[in-house]
């Protein structure tokens, strides 16, 4: 019997980050939710794909986020992880299986194939695709596939939002 993989679990600083997650989570066949209360009265959530998010500000929400991931739901919650009721957060999600901090950007830079990286470079030097794909010696329709493909992975709909993502986390 194969075990399911853990369900995401990201803490994040910001709604805008939590919604580049959130964006990347459902391209990928996830049921995005806002808040942490289960609609599903059976224990055993991992099957429906629900990924819940919100901000998690005091030890009643924060109590719904741990008990939804424990039950095999997602969650992508807005917390400090500076204040009390974060750091709890973090250690109750860590104890349930990974969990990421931020937009799990480093993840991503890591999946891109070279032929992306090559074409992110330079179109964040001021290229256009048609210049870049030239460069490094691929078709425009090649380099518009792989830049698309690069803009499924960091969850973003346009080519400048990839370049933006993909330069923060290379500044990382």
């Amino acid at each position: 019997m194969t075990r399911p993989p853990d369900a995401p679990r990201h803490i994040v600083a910001t709604t805008a980050d939590a919604d580049t997650v959130l964006r990347r989570l459902t391209r990928a066949g996830w049921t995005a939710r806002p808040g942490f209360a289960l609609p599903d009265p059976s224990w055993d959530v991992t099957a429906a794909r629900l990924v819940l998010h919100g901000r998690i500000t005091d030890t009643d929400t924060l109590q719904l986020a741990v008990l939804a991931a424990a039950r095999g739901a997602g969650i992508v919650a807005v917390s400090d992880t500076d204040s009390p009721v974060g750091r709890a957060l973090a250690d109750d999600l860590a104890r349930l299986g990974p969990l990421q901090h931020g937009t799990g950007a480093d993840s991503t830079v890591a999946e891109l194939v070279p032929e992306q990286r090559a074409l992110l470079d330079r179109l964040a030097a001021g290229e256009t695709i048609a210049a870049a794909a030239a460069a490094e010696y691929l078709s425009l329709r090649t380099a518009n596939r792989r830049i698309a493909e690069a803009r499924a992975l960091f969850g973003v709909r346009t080519t400048r939002e990839a370049v933006l993502a993909y330069l923060r986390q290379r500044r990382d």
